[in-house]
């Protein structure tokens, strides 16, 4: 009898460690493919911007968007991770209540010569936790590339696009994306899919850095009224906006918690970084229904192309904060409700005689706003973090989340841009503007056959 049941217990071990190690492998597989799926969204990116530049400049804004990406790597690595686990209680690098921020914390498992900084048997998580948080980082960047195509210097939005990747949009994740952020603990706020955090900061950093750029030659007439200059290839931009959807998948994932690891919030089911329960289940319900809404929002409003592939990606900002918590046909109201707002918020950007040339304020800005605040509209009362007894999400919390990432994002924008004007390192010489970047800044031609000629204002 006791041989058998020592038998018994030795096989229950070995069944237990192979759940482990699948459960393992699954968890590492699952934030690893978050990154590749990502990329799409830098893909789609650089095909939506090169469609939206005029052939002349189309390599100039391919080129700045690649490089950013690449310089914001290294830049998380060395401070941007540390940023995130060492102030979400805010700048007194103190220790939140769950025991995973402050100085000495962020000091264990983010500085780089830190043991969970590279190769580690033992440690599964770390790197592609950090990968993700790159992608999230480099997206940030790539919001504000479309803005201010055709008319920055190249050492100028990179320096912009390293603040804003690897130090601004950080530190709103630490307050408002952490399960000890100091806007989820004290005010409730709630932003499942990075509505504030991610988009709400980049356009609004966006913003800041638009007003200092000036618009392009050609934009604006003496009477201050626009002129629109299109891109050289609407196909293009079409097709980049849709790949931007389909990354959108790995960028949600990388939202998820997933259950039975050490790091996780519980064993039995998904969960958002601050604990909450939900399902990858729900998410697609709520996904698809705010793409569909934005789509056709957008359309009925414009019957325009651009806008209508805009409005796709405009429904899902609109309803990912709350991805976890909307019954399907209320994503779909809120991504309709968000998309036929978004062209008018655009226009009303261009009558201030801001040139955003593929509307990255109103696209991501306004309806990452929109959404923090249609989850204090429409979702109150739903427990900000996991426990019992805890703080409630509500339209205060919400609306003071959607203030500081409004300031957090706008402020260093607009104050980076202004010294950079005052050197001049952020505008390219008229000159060049005017024969196209690609003669002078790349040596490359992207159709050396001559078959996009430009033909729109100041060309």
């Amino acid at each position: 009898m006791e041989q058998d049941l020592a038998s018994l217990a030795a096989a229950v071990a070995e069944l237990q460690g192979n759940h482990a190690a699948t459960n393992g492998t699954f968890s590492e597989t699952f934030y690893f493919l978050t990154i590749p799926l990502m990329v799409l969204i830098h893909a789609g990116f650089l095909a939506y911007e090169m469609g939206a530049s005029r052939s002349k400049n189309a390599l100039a804004s391919g080129i700045k968007n690649i490089l950013a990406f690449a310089m914001i790597v290294p830049f998380f690595y060395f401070v941007g991770w540390w940023i995130y686990w060492a102030f979400p209680t805010g700048l007194t690098l103190s220790e939140g209540a769950m025991g995973t921020s402050g100085l000495a914390y962020a000091n264990d498992v983010a500085l780089p010569w830190s043991q969970y900084m590279g190769p580690n048997l033992d440690d599964r998580a770390s790197g592609v936790f950090w990968g993700a948080f790159v992608l999230f980082a480099a997206t940030t960047a790539s919001i504000l590339s479309g803005g201010v195509i055709e008319r920055i210097k190249l050492t100028g939005f990179v320096v912009l696009a390293i603040v804003l990747g690897a130090f601004v949009w950080i530190l709103a994740a630490a307050w408002g994306w952490h399960a000890d952020g100091w806007l989820v603990t004290k005010f409730g706020y709630h932003d499942f899919g990075a509505a504030g955090v991610v988009h709400m900061i980049a356009g609004f950093f966006s913003l800041g850095v638009l007003i200092n750029l000036g618009p392009r030659i050609g934009k604006f007439n003496a009477d201050g009224s626009a002129n629109h200059i299109p891109g050289h290839s609407m196909p293009m931009t079409l097709i980049g906006l849709m790949l931007i959807i389909a990354g959108f998948w790995g960028f949600l994932m990388g939202c998820v918690i997933v259950p039975g690891e050490a790091w996780s919030w519980g064993t039995d089911i998904e969960a958002t970084i601050y604990g909450t329960p939900m399902t990858i289940s729900g998410m697609t319900f709520n996904t698809l229904m705010g793409f569909a809404g934005g789509i056709i929002g957008a359309w009925m409003i414009t019957r325009d192309p651009f806008w209508m592939m805009s409005g796709a990606l405009g429904g899902i900002i609109s309803c990912a904060a709350g991805l976890d918590l909307w019954y399907p046909p209320m994503a779909f109201a809120i991504g309709f409700i968000g998309a036929c707002a978004m062209p008018f918020v655009a226009s009303f950007i261009e009558r201030r005689g801001i040139d955003d040339a593929v509307g990255a304020f109103a696209v991501h800005g306004f309806l990452g706003m929109w959404g923090l605040l249609a989850v204090g509209i429409a979702a109150q009362g739903y427990p900000a973090m996991f426990g019992e007894d805890v703080i409630e999400t509500s339209f205060l919390g919400q609306l003071v989340g959607a203030g500081v990432m409004g300031a957090l994002g706008f402020v260093p924008g607009y104050a980076i841009s202004f010294i950079l004007k005052a050197t001049g390192q952020l505008r390219v010489p008229e000159e060049a503007e005017i024969m196209g970047l690609d003669k002078v800044k790349v040596p490359a031609e992207a159709y050396p056959e001559a078959l996009h000629p430009s033909v729109s204002p100041a060309e």
